[in-house]
């Protein structure tokens, strides 16, 4: 009998668009939302919020340990920015920014989480984006320097 492998790992991602850029807008929003989460089912993930304001993005996971954090956080970067280019969303030039926040959290948060993510739109009238990401940081003690974290305008 061979052993099994068991785990359970929710993973929370968080990245910005270049710039801190708008350009993900209301009427395509959805569309790379659901590119996204086949990308990462694909690689048997388990989508289970995923959120994109105009200038960042907020995923959970199940996610698969087979892949590393930073390889499944580059394919969706890479992948979706082309997705957005091909299918000419946006005049303008759409990259991530470099750099993601991935943070992990046990099965008792889940639903808190995804509500979270799920509200981002009501949640961000009252908060902004650079705010909500440093309270994160320090929520989780997360030692962090200014010049490192996302391009704040």
């Amino acid at each position: 009998m061979k052993p099994n492998t068991y785990t359970q790992l929710y993973i929370h991602l968080i990245f910005a668009v270049k710039n801190r850029s708008s350009l993900i807008q209301p009427h395509f929003r959805e569309e790379v939302e659901r590119y996204i989460t086949g990308m990462v089912q694909n690689k048997n993930h388990k989508m289970l919020a995923i959120y994109l304001m105009p200038d960042h993005a907020h995923i959970l996971l199940g996610f698969n340990p087979k892949y590393a954090i930073s390889d499944t956080v580059h394919l969706i970067k890479t992948e979706s920015t082309d997705f957005i280019k091909d299918k000419g969303f946006t005049p303008f030039k759409f990259n991530w920014q470099d750099g993601y926040g991935a943070f992990s959290h046990s099965r008792t948060e889940l639903n808190k989480v995804i509500t979270y993510i799920l509200n981002q739109e009501e949640h961000h009238r009252k908060r902004s984006f650079k705010t909500e990401y440093l309270a994160i940081l320090k929520k989780y003690d997360i030692e962090f320097k200014e010049e490192y974290l996302f391009e704040f305008l």
